[in-house]
């Protein structure tokens, strides 16, 4: 908080800082010498009649009176990172895309629709970039009708704290309905330090396609894995499939003890799909299956690695910080009201 040589709380915030990122300090409760304040950090999106909204990272949109207001200041974008490799948003998002490809694309506007029967949001979510170069209302509309006319729930997926403002964006999104959920981060690194991990590396065979044990394995494909999933999975510049075979020892016959996926594209190689049955966990497997991957991609020619994390999976973002991954910038997806599909749309189908 803005703090003044006398001790002092300052709003040094005004609605000419819309668009940035923001730390609050509000009143909200107590009395005389026990006040009750609430501090909130996130994207200021609107400032209107007295009410100002913030987005936080996840998508949450806070509501407050600036009359509560003590203490307010823009704060700076986070530093710029010390380890990792020098990666764009663009470049991150773009490597993403081609790592998983839905069954359908077509464009909107600037945006990206993608469709895959309902496989992961991934490949069934609208990629938001930028302005879609018409009105909102039109743009959700065409979302809303081409997600409907596949059985499909819509889903808008956004950049978190994005240079472009799409805080602002997901804020319009909330006012309208949409419900924001998802929250990951993507995460960059060293490929040559996660090759060089001392793993038991012995066990885990690469393949080109994932074969039955490797998808029963991964918990996202379900039973009896379509044409729709073998296309999103096995999609990609130079993709491999790392399985460690069970070995019988508490896995119940119920498949491999552990599985990965990489992709290798020019000096990128993003990880996907990396699962531990839970009778092996805690035994250096995912180590191994990403050690494995790793240098197979440095012999593709890749340097630098990345991957995607939900921002609730404290136990990958402890194995991943292990490795010397970092966190680059993060996304969420906004999901359109069951209440509200198109006129002519079918009922909204689930997606993983």
């Amino acid at each position: 908080m803005e703090i003044t040589g006398g001790g002092r709380l300052v709003v040094r915030i005004t609605p000419s800082d819309l668009g940035k990122r923001v730390s609050v300090r509000r009143l909200t409760g107590g009395s005389g010498s026990a006040p009750e304040f609430t501090d909130t950090v996130g994207v200021l999106t609107s400032w209107n009649d007295g009410v100002m909204l913030i987005t936080r990272r996840t998508g949450e949109v806070v509501s407050l009176d600036d009359s509560t207001l003590v203490a307010g200041k823009v704060v700076p974008d986070a530093p710029a990172r010390r380890r990792g490799p020098a990666a764009t948003r663009t470049e991150l998002i773009e490597a993403g895309a081609r790592a998983w490809q839905p069954v359908e694309s077509e464009r909107l506007g600037t945006w990206r629709l993608r469709a895959a029967a309902g496989f992961t949001r991934r490949a069934n979510s609208a990629l938001a970039t930028g302005d879609p170069g018409m009105p909102l209302a039109e743009a959700l509309d065409g979302v809303r009708r081409w997600y409907g006319a596949r059985g499909l729930t819509p889903y808008v997926q956004l950049q978190a704290e994005s240079p472009d403002g799409q805080e602002r964006l997901g804020a319009q999104l909330a006012s309208l309905g949409w419900r924001p959920e998802g929250a990951t981060e993507v995460w960059t690194g060293s490929l040559a330090r996660v090759g060089d991990l001392a793993a038991d590396t012995g066990r885990v065979v690469l393949g080109r396609s994932p074969d039955g044990e490797w998808l029963r394995r991964y918990h996202r494909a379900g039973e009896g894995a379509g044409e729709h999933v073998l296309h999103v999975v096995s999609s990609g510049p130079s993709t491999w499939f790392a399985t460690v075979p069970g070995d019988g020892d508490g896995d119940g016959g119920e498949g491999p003890a552990a599985i990965g996926r990489c992709v290798a594209d020019g000096r990128w190689a993003g990880f996907m799909a990396v699962e531990v049955a839970p009778a092996h966990r805690r035994k250096g497997l995912a180590r191994a299956v990403m050690a494995s991957l790793a240098r197979r991609a440095l012999d593709e020619g890749a340097s630098a690695a990345w991957l995607q994390v939900e921002e609730d999976n404290a136990p990958a973002r402890a194995l991943y910080t292990g490795m010397g991954f970092t966190a680059h910038h993060g996304y969420r997806y906004f999901r359109a009201a069951p209440s509200d599909p198109a006129p002519s749309d079918p009922a909204p189908g689930g997606t993983a």
